[in-house]
């Protein structure tokens, strides 16, 4: 008790018990763009912006750079949450990607740095990254390691003109938060009223932000259709039933393609990752989600008395949320628990406390095979099917 002696009633209410958890917001993209003519107030240079009306803020993106591109992919695919980062357009392309990249000026975070201030400005966290028509390797080497600060994953350009040149510049990264894809969409042009290149990698922002809210982030962003497009800019020869075609050899190779199938659709799940467990894109975000959602929902528990009661809903209220998330579809299997082995009075004495959790990801069906076999047996009966 605070204070022992008291002439009369008192009530002490006791806060024991298990916390519902709630998920992490996953479908907010963050992307660091150029616009020479955008409105400077609507984008300041090098300042992290949220935009939760896509349609509104296409209006005050200009004509030129990156900026309205890429709002224009990611507004096919929905109204998403879309943390901006508009960043000078260089006299060379070196001086560009510099400007990309950023740095820390004056105090503040510049370019791709400046999306790891967003939640302290703007009280989100952009989990989908990208820098669609600027992702070239030093660029995607950085957005690599941005996602990796911020538990996001990553979409770039694979560079080359051949599939061959595009394998090679894969060896180049072994991050499990990046997914390189390779060629682009091709759209209409209303402005010039003629085809243009589109970049994939905008397409596939506004898509994997589609994909979590619509089902979810257990679910990849492969053979999912993509809206907005109209062909592909380079052939990429590709059949269901056969291995041995382009987009096999890519997609061997943790390189994502483009199809047409039923319309327009990214063909592959895999992220570079050098680790076979985080092969999947699904299977990083998984651990990420996770990770996040666990941390996140337990601030109130920090600094609270460390009684045996405490540890008790903390694990209790783990397991809660596993069993939520394999009832939804979103883990095969998962469960926390207390290992004293771990939690020695040494340990707990200096405040500590390790609840442990393990968990099972959902895995994409990529590899869906039959067993064909002739038979005679069903002739047998032949004149009894006759009299039928």
């Amino acid at each position: 008790m605070p204070t022992d002696y008291h002439h009369g009633v008192r009530v002490v209410e006791l806060n024991n018990g298990t916390r519902p958890i709630r998920t992490i917001e996953t479908a907010v993209i963050g992307v660091v763009v150029t616009g020479a003519d955008a409105d400077a107030a609507a984008f300041p240079l090098n300042r992290p912006v949220l935009s939760t009306d896509i349609m509104a803020t296409l209006g005050k993106a200009g004509d030129t750079g990156t900026l309205p591109f890429v709002l224009d992919a990611i507004k096919d695919h929905g109204s998403p949450a879309v943390v901006i980062v508009r960043v000078e357009e260089g006299a060379t392309m070196a001086e560009t990607t510099s400007n990309v990249i950023g740095g820390m000026v004056g105090g503040q975070k510049t370019g791709l740095q400046a999306l790891t201030a967003a939640k302290a400005q703007l009280d989100v966290t952009p989990r989908i990254l990208g820098v669609p028509g600027l992702d070239n390797q030093a660029v995607t080497s950085e957005l690599a390691s941005i996602a990796k600060m911020t538990r996001s994953f990553a979409y770039a350009a694979g560079q080359g003109e051949t599939k061959e040149d595009v394998v090679a510049y894969r060896d180049n990264f072994g991050d499990r938060e990046l997914m390189l894809i390779w060629p682009d969409f091709q759209s209409w042009d209303t402005i010039a009223s003629a085809t243009r290149t589109e970049w994939a990698t905008a397409r596939a922002l506004g898509l994997r932000a589609k994909i979590d809210e619509d089902i979810g982030w257990h679910k990849t962003l492969s053979n999912v259709e993509v809206s907005g497009v109209t062909g592909i800019n380079k052939d990429v020869f590709w059949d269901l039933q056969n291995p041995a075609t382009d987009a096999g050899y890519l997609n061997a190779a943790d390189v994502t393609t483009l199809i047409r199938k039923g319309g327009f659709r990214f063909w592959g799940s895999r992220t570079c990752s050098k680790d076979p467990l985080f092969a999947f894109e699904n299977y990083t975000r998984t651990a990420q989600v996770l990770a996040d959602t666990m941390a996140e929902a337990h601030f109130w528990a920090v600094d609270k008395p460390l009684h045996p009661t405490l540890a008790r809903d903390i694990t209790d209220g783990v397991n809660a949320k596993m069993r939520e998330l394999v009832r939804n579809g979103y883990l095969i299997g998962g469960s926390a628990w207390f290992d004293p082995k771990l939690n020695d009075k040494d340990t707990l004495k200096a405040g500590k406390l390790m609840i442990s959790y393990d968990y099972t990801p959902v895995p994409p069906l990529e590899n869906l095979m039959f067993q064909q076999s002739i038979t005679d047996t069903y002739l047998v009966d032949f004149a009894k099917q006759m009299a039928a």
